[in-house]
């Protein structure tokens, strides 16, 4: 199988492999080329120039792999480059913030929504200016949590662990005080909270996983543009990163949900 039937997808490190998860489940006749910028871990903290330059590369990247299509399953990219990334690749692109902000809508029935992610992402407002032009009465409240994606990556997911309970009530109290009844996890780590968050909002919110909205939309595209993979034969996705790949699979195997038994290659991100 030609890599040009591939979906190419990528994100700052490693959080974007919760959305291939997604991915191989709901399209699973795709093959899928997945890269991690580890090496550059995090986007949420830089310039808006600087994971400009870092997105356009990861994509050239992928680009060169002669990939159908581009996903950035990073809710930073998406909101700070993503509208310049659809608009000059060669290939049909989506990041995490439309397809999420339109599935939040949808779910709302009090029009009050909660959005967490990376400093970046609510500092961009990309998913309340997003969901206002789909409706102004919205009323959207945002939430930068940046100790969730080093908690994650550390291994702290346990829904009972009191470091990871005590995390999300610092920085959802409010968000849980204003009385949302819809929560967008707007970046991709955070799917892996997913449990103890839902703990602490109850059962009255929503969590709206971007993700797994992002794999549906895709899906949706690849349809509509006649790019969907009818050949049923197993394909094997293939992985790279631009720091060392030790202790890749551990962490995959955490954000997959399997067990890793793929090879991942080390690439020099900065040639693209």
């Amino acid at each position: 199988m030609s890599s040009r039937d591939a979906i190419g997808v990528f994100d700052s490190g490693l959080g974007g492999l919760s959305a291939v998860k997604e991915f191989l489940h709901i399209l699973p006749n795709e093959k899928i080329i997945y890269f991690g910028d580890t090496g550059r871990v995090p986007y949420g903290n830089r310039s808006r120039d600087t994971i400009t330059k870092y997105a356009f590369q990861d994509a050239n990247f992928l680009i060169k792999n002669n990939v159908k299509m581009v996903v950035a399953a990073c809710g930073t990219v998406s909101s700070v480059a993503g509208d310049n990334l659809e608009q000059n690749l060669s290939v049909p692109y989506t990041g995490v913030v439309n397809p999420t902000a339109f599935v939040a809508a949808q779910k709302t029935k009090n029009g009050k929504i909660g959005v967490i992610g990376t400093s970046a992402t609510i500092g961009s407002h990309s998913y309340k200016l997003r969901l206002e032009k789909l409706c102004p009465d919205y009323k959207v409240y945002e939430q930068s949590c940046p100790l969730f994606v080093p908690l994650v990556e550390n291994g702290f997911i346990c829904r009972d662990d009191q470091i990871v309970r005590l995390v999300i009530k610092r920085y959802l109290s409010e968000l849980k005080e204003s009385g949302i009844d819809t929560l967008i996890l707007g970046c991709t780590h955070y799917p892996l909270l997913r449990e103890a968050i839902s703990d602490f909002m109850g059962v009255g919110v929503t969590l709206v996983d971007s993700g797994y909205e992002t794999a549906v939309y895709s899906a949706k595209i690849l349809k509509e543009q006649n790019l969907l993979n009818d050949d049923t034969a197993p394909k094997k996705p293939e992985f790279y990163v631009s720091d060392t790949p030790d202790g890749f699979e551990s962490i995959a195997g955490l954000f997959l949900g399997r067990n890793m038994e793929h090879t991942v290659t080390q690439i020099d991100i900065e040639q693209y």
